[in-house]
C-alpha cells in the first residue's frame, strides 16, 4: 500500500480543540483500519507561537506566514491509493479548516557514520 501525509489545518490550535474533537483524532486508527488503511504515525503540534522559522540566513519567531489556518497536526497512513486515501482522510475531525493530502516521496534518511 502506498503512504501519504495528511496535514491538518485548523483556525484553532491544538491544544484548544474541543475534547470531543480531540478524542475523535485519537479513534482515526480504528475508524482508518475499518475501512482498509492503516494510519502508520499520529502527531500533534504544539500552538504556533512556539515556531520558529528559518529563510536562508534569517532565523525568526513564529510562524512565517500570515494564514488564517495554522498546521496543527498530521497523519501518516497507508492507503491503496489516492481515491482510498482520499476517503481515509475524509473521516478526519476538523472544527474551523481541512486536510491535505499529499503521496509520501519515499525519501529514507541516511544515517551518518
Amino acid at each position: 500500500m502506498a503512504q501519504y501525509a495528511v496535514l491538518l489545518y485548523e483556525r484553532v490550535p491544538p491544544a484548544d480543540l474541543p475534547e470531543e474533537v480531540k478524542q475523535a483524532h485519537l479513534r482515526m486508527p480504528e475508524r482508518v483500519a475499518e475501512l482498509g488503511g492503516r494510519i502508520v504515525m499520529g502527531l500533534a503540534l504544539e500552538h504556533p507561537d512556539t515556531a520558529t522559522a528559518i529563510r536562508g540566513d534569517l532565523v525568526t519567531d513564529g510562524p512565517f506566514i500570515e494564514t488564517k489556518e495554522v498546521l496543527g497536526g498530521v497523519f501518516v497512513m497507508e492507503a491503496r491509493d489516492l481515491d482510498h486515501a482520499l476517503v481515509l482522510a475524509g473521516l478526519t475531525p476538523v472544527v474551523q479548516g481541512g486536510v491535505e493530502v499529499r503521496p509520501l516521496a519515499g525519501l529514507e534518511v541516511l544515517e551518518r557514520p
